[in-house]
């Protein structure tokens, strides 16, 4: 499949003018047939255990119990599990609920690389939802989300009216939630298939299938990164200072409490006070996301020296620093270091998508032993994983 490249879709102008300010619509921007087809989401359904809540049905706002599709089943491990039933499922559908999966892009590869892609642009995770529904009977009402979302329309038709937020910036663990919109929306679309749609967290939104057609569509949402976040990564930085390890004086009088905030409060500061600190968290939380792990099996004694083996990142967002000396590699919270020689197969690690030993060896100009060296070490750090054979 080739790549979307949603965040390219969106427009040169959806940095500056859109991310986390407005909505952007953008008309036929991708070619979304290889993404997910009716097929693929039978497949998905079929042949895993999605219990509640990755898998539910919605109707006005409400999830239906998980009894009015499936049934509990035990198996001979005493294991219980929901077994769909498809008559009940497709009755419960047409009777106007909608279909709501979590995380599918841990299910469907393709999803998976279009999430990666974002992740790389980005920087921060995200997490592809898919949603499908026959009747313009509303799955969630009038609601907002805590995370920047793009919709990627895949079949049929999906209606979207979009209100401003009332309250800025909500947070999943806010100390208020805002108050529903008046008025009428800002914005009353119609998704059709290759659409983009991107929504701010803390817009509302209703979304119904009122367009006398079937609709499945995809929601990838972003992972926020707030001051919160920063100053919690503030915090772990200075737990290198004994005054952020001591005992606070719960029972000390005013005077030395007083003395302890100000000690504290200067550390702070100072690290506030550094124009690089944003950029040092993002290099940080870079280095230290997981992606999307993967085994390498059947290579349990190591990567074999086969040029056709092909090889991918399993993380988006490794960090490489390359210098005169070495090429300085953080991913999948580890932290590597190679000759300068490594230099071009990492790049080409990094920009993504599989490639094999061979190839990772030319770019380098080393020998396939060479590479599998390096490659069995970054699988032995989670950072790449072994995906296959070319022929």
């Amino acid at each position: 499949m080739t790549p979307l490249r949603i965040a390219e879709r969106l427009g040169e102008d959806f940095l500056a003018q859109a991310l986390h300010r407005d909505y952007h619509h953008q008309p036929g921007a991708v070619d979304a047939s290889g993404l997910l087809s009716w097929d693929d989401l039978n497949h998905i359904l079929a042949t895993h255990r999605l219990q509640p809540p990755r898998l539910r049905l919605t109707r006005g706002g409400e999830t239906l119990p998980a009894l009015a599709i499936s049934a509990p089943e035990v198996t001979r491990r005493h294991v219980v599990w929901d077994r769909l039933h498809p008559a009940a499922f497709h009755a419960r559908l047409a009777d106007g609920a909608s279909i709501a999966l979590d995380s599918a892009d841990e299910l469907h590869r393709p999803l998976g690389e279009a999430a990666e892609e974002l992740e790389r642009v980005f920087r921060t995770r995200w997490q592809a939802n898919v949603y499908a529904s026959w009747t313009a009977t509303e799955g969630f009402g009038c609601h907002w989300d805590t995370h920047d979302v793009v919709v990627v329309q895949i079949d049929g038709a999906k209606r979207w009216r979009i209100y401003g937020p009332t309250r800025p910036y909500p947070l999943h663990r806010d100390t208020a939630a805002p108050e529903p919109p008046t008025g009428e929306p800002v914005a009353d679309l119609v998704l059709r298939p290759g659409d983009l749609l991107y929504v701010p967290r803390g817009w509302w939104h209703s979304v119904s299938a009122d367009q006398g057609v079937r609709s499945l569509h995809v929601t990838f949402g972003a992972q926020p990164h707030t001051s919160t976040d920063l100053l919690h990564f503030v915090c772990d930085q200075l737990v290198a200072h004994e005054a952020f390890r001591a005992d606070l004086p719960l029972l000390g009088p005013p005077e030395e409490q007083a003395a302890v905030v100000a000690g504290i409060g200067m550390l702070v500061a100072e690290q506030l006070a550094d124009p690089g600190l944003i950029a040092r968290y993002r290099a940080h939380q870079d280095g230290q996301a997981l992606g999307r792990m993967s085994p390498s099996l059947p290579y349990l004694d190591g990567v074999p020296a086969d040029p056709r083996l092909r090889v991918r990142m399993t993380t988006a967002r490794a960090v490489l620093t390359l210098d005169d000396d070495t090429a300085h590699l953080a991913a999948a919270s580890h932290v590597y270091e190679f000759a300068p020689a490594a230099g071009p197969a990492l790049q080409m690690l990094v920009g993504g998508g599989e490639h094999t030993l061979g190839e990772l060896a030319a770019a380098a100009g080393v020998g396939v032993n060479d590479i599998a060296g390096l490659v069995q070490e970054l699988v032995e750090g989670q950072a790449v994983a072994v995906t296959g054979t070319s022929r």
